[in-house]
């Protein structure tokens, strides 16, 4: 307590009340407002009754003012209504109190009752309504006080564009915008800085840096704006150079800046300069332990898969919070950790919807499908509200499963809450995406369709998830109209785009129109072809028999062939059985990829089914010398939702003696019914004989077409 206000309490305690004026008290409540102690404004509010003062106007809206700062909105409320006399003053006393508070309905009819409202009371209104995110309602009160020719200043213009920023009314702020530049505050900083503000947070990033390049001058609030809409809108490595720049003008950075900056390398995976903004954060005390501040710098190391860093931070920030755990699962998750990611997150004090979908999103990023839906399941039980992130990873799991049962499930659940698909604050078009993209990959393409029709909105990933579904599934032509139906509503083709339509042009057979999609896709949609293109179009020969055409394109190639281009041209040499063409492909295979089982298997099985079986020993042979392992084959079968699962020489299922015994029924069948193993040439081999090997190679055919 000050000095002068201990002397004046003492004074209120003995008695001495003979003050010339009120201004000793309103001293006294000044005091009151910075400590915020009710109990002392009671105490001077019962010495004022006792004084010529009681009555005084001004006395009392201070008393107003006070007991509404101090959070007494009933002993402020009680002053207002004993007074017999009221100014202007009064009125927005009550305001300013009702709206700190949150009570705006009641500052409504305050307000509504003035005899005569001021300037203040107007701009009391606009900012009680944009704090309390009631924005409609304060561009309303703007716009009637604007109506009614009140002079809008600073509050007026600040306030206002607070909430076109809270809605995201680029429209509504650019019309403000102009007001404000034909008014005295056009120059002034803070009114700059806000609309540097309002443009980013309604995402038009060209208008926020023509806002900022007209300010005059510029403080440490205006970089800061700048520099956090290009974090959050992009280019994120614009907000690094911003930076510079502001320190190159003697601008100091805050822990603000600094956060943002972190952000921004978080997105750019920039370790380099995240590192250096590291250093800066430890050599000062005031940014040492800044909860913000540290929550980004977790969440940037565990974006560019420094998870020892990220924990290194974590275990020295002085205070922790749920961002800064779920930084340090999704950290755990994505550096496929996924049990230290569990185990983060069963340590978690305090969980939300956020933490939930950072694992729901790390086992459905490492595989493991069957955990992510048992996790959804858990949240369900907990009542945690799941989000269309949520569902988005669920469906994922369901799809990566080829879970029709559970993907519709899941589909009800999407209803259930409310999901419309469309784009807005909380866009959920991704949502319907991920519903084709299940129904397709269980291969259901009536109900991705359906989803698709019955989307409010699609972008260019809802047509893509349509072609490149049909196209697997074998529907080409379909492919194809639905491609022309994208072009005819204006969406513009992209690369994953021409990888669907020229897969439909694959699997239909249709070589002459994927020729002309090929050679159209830097001449009418400016796309270069990349590297999936080639191994698309030399899949598409391939299965032609335009095998010649095929390794021409191979060669002609602008980047170098990997493994997946010349694993498409070997499987159509095996298909179409030319030997020579296929030897050759599998040797620049197995340069690229030695240890790939697929190459040998292929080149072996060529030569067994031309009954060179000493050739295709020789492959064998040089495939054990090099230690290569072929992975076995696996296929599975579902009964009564129960998956069964089988493997060549498998001995674990419970009923093998009952199924080895069909087998061999079957076996013996075929026999019989003038089954004959074709043994091509008859030189022995000293493992088994030639009709032994024929036999076992076309019962391991069998069973790789099962799974493939």
């Amino acid at each position: 307590m000050g000095t002068s206000r201990h002397g004046l309490l003492k004074k209120l305690v003995v008695g001495d009340l003979s003050f010339l004026d009120s201004s000793p008290f309103a001293k006294l409540l000044d005091s009151c407002v910075k400590s915020k102690s009710a109990r002392d404004t009671c105490r001077i509010h019962a010495r004022i009754i006792k004084t010529q003062f009681c009555s005084e106007v001004f006395i009392q809206n201070r008393l107003i003012d006070v007991y509404g700062k101090c959070g007494c909105l009933e002993d402020a409320r009680k002053v207002f209504d004993q007074m017999p006399e009221k100014n202007t003053f009064t009125w927005n006393s009550i305001i300013t109190a009702l709206t700190k508070l949150g009570f705006l309905d009641e500052a409504v009819q305050v307000f509504g009752s003035m005899p005569e409202q001021d300037q203040c009371s107007w701009n009391l209104m606009v900012a009680g309504f944009a704090q309390h995110d009631r924005f409609d309602e304060a561009l309303e009160y703007f716009l009637r006080m604007h109506r009614e020719n009140f002079v809008l200043n600073e509050y007026s213009f600040g306030s206002a564009l607070s909430a076109c920023s809270g809605l995201m009314d680029l429209k509504m702020g650019i019309q403000i915008h102009s007001l404000v530049s034909k008014s005295r505050y056009s120059l002034d900083v803070y009114m700059g800085s806000a609309l540097v503000d309002m443009y980013s947070k309604c995402g038009s990033v060209a208008c926020a840096q023509r806002a900022f390049d007209a300010m005059n001058e510029r403080n440490r609030v205006s970089w800061n704006s700048l520099i956090t809409c290009y974090e959050q809108n992009g280019p994120a490595s614009e907000a690094l150079e911003v930076f510079v720049r502001m320190m190159d003008c003697g601008i100091e950075p805050d822990e603000v800046t600094l956060a943002s900056v972190v952000s921004a390398c978080a997105s750019l995976s920039a370790i380099r300069e995240g590192i250096q903004i590291h250093a800066r954060v430890v050599k000062c005390n005031k940014f040492r332990d800044d909860l913000v501040l540290g929550n980004a710098l977790v969440d940037m190391y565990a974006k560019c898969s420094r998870i020892n860093e990220a924990r290194w931070v974590f275990d020295r920030m002085p205070i922790r919070n749920v961002v800064s755990e779920t930084s340090m699962v999704s950290g755990y998750a994505k550096a496929a950790s996924v049990k230290a990611a569990r185990l983060m997150f069963t340590k978690m004090m305090d969980r939300n919807v956020v933490s939930w979908n950072a694992l729901i999103a790390g086992y459905t990023q490492n595989g493991e499908n069957e955990e992510a839906l048992r996790l959804f399941l858990l949240l369900k039980r907990e009542s945690i509200l799941p989000t269309h992130y949520t569902f988005g990873n669920l469906l994922n799991a369901c799809a990566n499963l080829a879970e029709l049962q559970l993907g519709r499930q899941a589909h009800s659940h999407v209803l259930k809450h409310g999901f419309r698909f469309q784009s807005g604050e909380e866009s959920d078009i991704f949502v319907g995406n991920s519903l084709i993209d299940m129904y397709m990959k269980c291969g259901s393409v009536e109900d991705g369709s359906r989803v698709f029709e019955n989307m409010v909105e699609r972008d260019y990933v809802s047509w893509n998830a349509m072609i490149v579904g049909h196209a697997q599934n074998g529907y080409g032509a379909e492919a194809l109209q639905i491609f022309q139906k994208m072009l005819a509503s204006g969406e513009k083709a992209d690369y994953v785009t021409m990888i669907g339509v020229l897969c439909a042009c694959s699997h239909a057979g249709l070589v002459e129109e994927g020729r002309h999609y090929f050679h159209s896709m830097s001449i009418e949609h400016g796309l270069a072809p990349l590297k999936d293109h080639y191994s698309c179009m030399v899949d598409l020969l391939g299965r032609a028999g335009c095998l010649d055409e095929a390794k021409s394109l191979v060669d002609t190639m602008p980047m170098q062939p990997d493994a997946v281009v010349w694993g498409s041209l070997l499987a159509a040499c095996k298909v179409h059985k030319n030997i020579t063409l296929g030897k050759y492909v599998a040797e620049n295979l197995l340069e690229i990829d030695p240890l790939n089982s697929g190459p040998y298997v292929l080149l072996s099985n060529m030569y067994a089914e031309h009954g060179k079986w000493r050739d295709a020993m020789k492959v064998r042979k040089r495939m054990r010398q090099q230690g290569v392992k072929k992975q076995p084959g696996c296929s599975w079968i579902k009964i009564q939702s129960n998956s069964h699962v089988f493997m060549v020489k498998d001995n674990r299922h419970p009923q093998r003696k009952e199924i080895y015994l069909l087998l061999k029924m079957l076996t013996e069948q075929m026999r019989r019914a003038g089954y004959v193993p074709d043994d091509g040439d008859h030189e022995a081999f000293d493992e088994q004989s030639e009709s032994e090997y024929t036999l076992c190679y076309e019962m391991e055919m069998a069973v790789d077409a099962a799974v493939g």
